[in-house]
C-alpha cells in the first residue's frame, strides 16, 4: 500500500517499522514481539514483490526512441582526482532548433536502462511522446572513482568518492554540476537557462544530493525528484529538516518516495527522516509530494511509480518558456 502526502502533514501513525518501537510495542508479549521481528523481512519482500511495472515502463510499438552514449570525466577541480562515468540521454523528437528541458540524476548507471527498476530511457520516450513531460535530455552521473575507473558502470566496487560528493551539505556538488560536467554536455546540446525546466533526481545519498543541488542553487534548479533518501546522519544530511523550518521558503518542486521497511541503523532512521522531511515541507507550504510505501532500501517502489512521478514532477510545464 502506498500513502501519498502533499502540502499536508504525514500522520506519524503511518510508521510501520518495527524498529522503531512505541509503547503499544512495550505491552506486547515477548513471545509474540519475537514472532513479529521474526517475519518482518517476509512481509517486505511480500510486499516489495506486489511493485511491478506500468506500461509506461514497456516500449510501445511506434514510440520514437532516444538514444543513450556514453562518456568520462576526469578533469574536475571541485572534487580533484576522482574519475566518474556519465551518460547522456537524447530524445527522439531533440532537433537542437530550441532548447531541450534537463534532468540530472545521480548513480546514473541505475537509470540508464533498458533494464533495471527505473528503464529511465523507455519511461522518458513513452512520456514525451504523450506530452506529459517536455522534451527532455536526461544526464546520468556516476559518483567519482579514486584512481583508475573499473571496467563497467555499477556497485562493484562502489565509488570511493561516493558519500563525500552526495551527502555533504553543501554547494560543491552543484557547483560540479553548473561549472564543469554539464558545460561538456552543453558543448553537443542546447538545454535550458530556465530552472523550472530543470530537474535533479537520485536514490538513497543521491536523493539528498538531489536535494542539495535544488536547495543550494535554485536559481539552476527547481525541481527534486528523492527515492529513498538518505536524510539521516551520514555527512550532516539530518539538518535538512530544521533548516528547511528555519528558512524562508525557496521556489523548489520536491517529490519523496520511501518504505516502512526502509533502513535503520548508526546513521539514522530512514523513514523517520523522511517522514520528517515531509512534514517540513509541508510546514513551510512547498510543493511537495510523499509517497510512502512499505519497501525496503532499493528502486523496487520508486522504480514502480517512476511515470507517474515524472508526471507529477513535470505538471505545468507546457506553459513554461525554455
Amino acid at each position: 500500500m502506498n500513502h501519498s502526502h502533499g502540502h499536508s502533514r504525514p500522520p506519524a501513525a503511518s510508521m510501520t517499522h518495527l524498529t522503531s518501537l512505541n509503547t503499544k510495542w512495550l505491552r506486547i508479549p515477548l513471545t509474540a514481539l519475537t514472532l513479529l521481528l521474526a517475519f518482518q523481512p517476509t512481509a517486505i519482500f511480500a510486499a516489495e514483490e506486489a511493485y511491478t511495472w506500468s506500461a509506461d515502463s514497456n516500449p510501445r510499438e511506434g514510440v520514437p526512441q532516444g538514444k543513450v552514449t556514453q562518456h568520462e570525466f576526469s578533469n574536475s577541480k571541485v572534487f580533484e582526482g576522482p574519475r566518474r562515468r556519465y551518460s547522456v540521454y537524447v530524445p527522439a523528437q531533440y532537433d537542437g532548433s530550441k532548447p531541450a528541458a534537463l534532468m540530472v540524476f545521480q548513480d546514473g548507471h541505475t537509470f540508464q536502462g533498458p533494464g533495471g527498476d527505473f528503464r529511465l530511457p523507455t519511461v522518458f520516450d513513452n512520456l514525451i511522446a504523450a506530452g506529459d513531460m517536455p522534451v527532455t535530455i536526461a544526464v546520468m552521473v556516476d559518483p567519482g572513482h579514486k584512481g583508475e575507473l573499473p571496467p563497467k558502470r555499477g556497485w562493484n566496487p562502489t565509488p570511493s568518492n561516493r558519500a563525500f560528493e552526495y551527502d555533504s551539505v553543501t554547494g560543491d556538488y552543484a557547483e560540479f554540476l553548473l561549472t564543469e560536467l554539464l558545460p561538456e554536455v552543453e558543448k553537443q546540446y542546447k538545454i535550458t537557462d530556465t530552472p523550472e525546466l530543470r530537474a535533479i533526481c537520485g536514490n538513497s545519498s543521491g536523493g539528498i544530493c538531489a536535494f542539495s543541488v535544488a536547495w543550494f542553487r535554485p536559481d539552476s534548479f527547481r525541481k527534486v525528484m528523492s527515492h529513498i533518501g538518505s536524510f539521516v546522519n551520514i555527512r550532516g544530511g539530518d539538518h535538512y529538516p530544521a533548516m528547511l523550518r528555519k528558512t524562508d521558503p525557496k521556489p523548489i518542486r520536491v517529490f519523496l518516495q520511501d518504505g516502512s521497511g526502509d533502513l535503520d541503523n548508526r546513521h539514522g532512521n530512514w523513514p523517520l527522516a523522511n517522514q520528517q522531511m515531509a512534514a517540513a515541507l509541508a510546514f513551510q507550504k512547498y510543493d511537495y509530494k510523499f509517497v510512502y510505501g512499505e519497501g525496503g532500501h532499493n528502486g523496487k517502489h520508486g522504480g514502480s511509480i517512476f511515470p507517474d512521478s515524472l508526471r507529477w514532477l513535470w505538471r505545468g510545464w507546457k506553459e513554461l518558456t525554455p
